[in-house]
């Protein structure tokens, strides 16, 4: 009978201290993925536009932009080196191919916000950024989550949104102090021009009609541009209209365009300026007979794009355009080069900043990105 009780108390002995064991190994692999689980050591959590938390590698080495306005500030913050995966727009900017060549011989695993996970595997990044139309669809969403690379979704609605997306990208590759130096002066440029338009009255703002990338795409409500035009004193006749929503880009036709009949045009892309100057469909219009359509810089990125880095300068840029009484004083070709050098670390000469500001020669045009 105690031979008996003996070898219960061991078999119940032996029981417990599997048990332990098999504790002690959950305790040590949090995630319960089973066994081959990588554990999730040296991470910080970041959280992205849509609130995910996400566990980003404390050391991110490789990282693709699956959103060029990501590439955009991931250069901006000294790693463009470590950009191994980029969307097609990205390899079309000039200033970006010169600071860092290798973006040239990036992988391309995204276009139109689909995904090719093949080819982002054979990118091995310990980091993607990707955009909310990427996010929303749930095969591509599948795609990312079942490769097991972490991923963030960047977007913004407005110059608020647009800085607290900055200073997380800077928190995800461990740069957030650069990314702090320049949402200061994102906010300089906005207080700057704001405490000199302040007391221009409503009914006599400059009206203006901005247009982006193509004649008629223009701004809607709750935009990025909508947000800057009015940060740099401008009423911009498009934002409160109903407007033509196509592949994520907003129109507005031309008839609407002549019954706004705005005081300025603005426009991004080279060439348009030159099309809407000449083009008869357009002559009519006050900013056409007066001579008042400009064609916006081009840096880094189109100056005042949704998807620009270069928001304060283009704020800058508006406000002095349309009222060069106020803003005399402001040399806008010290302040590109000033940006250049102190927000990128790329000192440019006169002659290169002149080219930015003529908004000229600086993106290659679609298929020459190689």
């Amino acid at each position: 009978m105690n031979t008996r009780k003996s070898s219960l108390v061991l078999i119940l002995t032996a029981c417990l201290l599997v048990l332990l064991l098999v504790a002690g190994c959950a305790k040590d692999n949090p995630s319960g993925n089973g066994a081959g689980a990588p554990e999730k050591q040296g991470a910080v959590t970041v959280t992205d536009f849509i609130g995910r938390q996400v566990a980003v590698p404390d050391k991110v080495e490789r990282i693709g932009c699956l959103y060029a306005f990501s590439g955009h500030v991931v250069a901006m913050l000294g790693r463009g080196d470590d950009i191994v995966a980029v969307v097609e727009g990205l390899k079309r900017d000039v200033i970006m191919r010169e600071l860092y060549p290798g973006i040239g011989d990036a992988l391309v695993p995204a276009s139109g916000g689909a995904v090719n996970l093949e080819e982002l595997i054979k990118a091995r990044p310990d980091l993607v950024f990707i955009r909310t139309e990427t996010a929303a669809n749930e095969g591509e969403k599948s795609k990312l989550e079942n490769s097991g690379i972490p991923y963030m979704v960047i977007d913004y609605r407005n110059m608020k949104e647009q800085m607290f997306i900055i200073e997380m990208i800077g928190q995800a590759v461990g740069e957030k102090e650069r990314a702090l130096k320049y949402n200061e002066y994102y906010q300089r440029c906005i207080d700057r021009v704001q405490e000199r338009v302040k007391d221009i009255p409503l009914d006599e703002r400059v009206r203006v009609y901005h247009s982006v990338n193509e004649a008629t795409r223009t701004d809607a409500r709750n935009t990025l541009p909508a947000d800057w035009t009015q940060a740099a004193g401008a009423i911009n006749v498009s934002v409160n209209e109903e407007l033509k929503f196509l592949e994520d880009k907003y129109f507005a036709g031309l008839e609407q365009i002549l019954l706004w009949d705005p005081d300025v045009i603005i426009v991004n892309e080279a060439g348009v300026a030159d099309y809407i100057m000449t083009n008869t469909q357009w002559s009519s219009l006050s900013a056409v007979k007066n001579n008042k359509v400009y064609q916006m810089p081009v840096g880094i990125s189109r100056w005042g794009h949704p998807g620009s880095l270069e928001t304060p300068l283009a704020i800058l840029w508006t406000a002095k355009t349309l009222y060069p009484e106020l803003f005399s004083d402001i040399d806008l070709l010290a302040e590109t080069k000033y940006f250049y050098r102190e927000i990128f670390n790329y000192p440019i000469s006169d002659q290169v900043a002149a080219q930015v500001l003529s908004g000229k020669g600086m993106r290659a045009p679609k298929g020459e990105g190689n």
